[in-house]
């Protein structure tokens, strides 16, 4: 199984997240959710919205163009008007790098 490394886990705060772009990959949003990692798709599933620009709270990211929510650990679309959900990637962290596994 392949690694790509992702960010250093200093990069992404408690609470926050990141936008990174990896070859081969659509834009990526990794978050931080009290140290625990997540990956998925970035841009908002309903628009071109990042989703790296929207509120975080309860393990959800709100898209801050038309506020559809999205699950940040499974990527599914919780709220209208996103129906689609976003993809989420394994993430594995080791020696302070987030990696993509898969």
């Amino acid at each position: 199984m392949s690694k790509k490394q992702v960010c250093s886990v200093d990069e992404v705060a408690p609470g926050t997240s990141l936008r990174v772009e990896l070859e081969g990959l659509p834009p990526l949003a990794v978050f931080n959710l009290d140290g625990s990692f997540y990956i998925i798709n970035d841009t908002c599933s309903h628009g071109e919205a990042s989703l790296c620009e929207g509120e975080i709270e309860d393990g959800q990211v709100e898209c801050p163009w038309h506020n559809a929510r999205f699950c940040i650990k499974s990527g599914k679309a919780l709220t209208f008007p996103a129906v689609e959900p976003q993809r989420a990637y394994v993430t594995e962290v080791s020696d302070g790098m987030v990696f993509l596994v898969g």
